[in-house]
């Protein structure tokens, strides 16, 4: 598998670097950032996706992006969109 960087977040510093990239082969974008907190994740078990079962499978994890990468991810958003076509 061979990851094509879009962007990182821009207020990173050297540490701690929310980032997105898409997977060419299967147009699927890859993120990289924090892990939800404690009260977050509480949250998402609180409010379910309707018709799914409560709880966060072993192999999910709930993250949170930072508001200032949605450019990236809109550019990671179009990115995947033309390796479909």
């Amino acid at each position: 598998m061979s990851l094509r960087y879009i962007g990182i977040d821009p207020e990173t510093g050297k540490n701690g670097s929310p980032t997105a990239w898409i997977d060419p082969a299967t147009s699927d974008i890859v993120i990289q950032s924090y892990l939800a907190d404690a009260a977050t994740r509480t949250e998402c078990l609180r409010n379910p996706a309707p018709g799914h079962a409560p709880g966060i499978p072993d192999h999910e994890a709930v993250i949170r992006v930072p508001a200032r990468l949605i450019p990236v991810l809109r550019e990671a958003c179009d990115a995947a969109e033309r390796a479909q076509l």
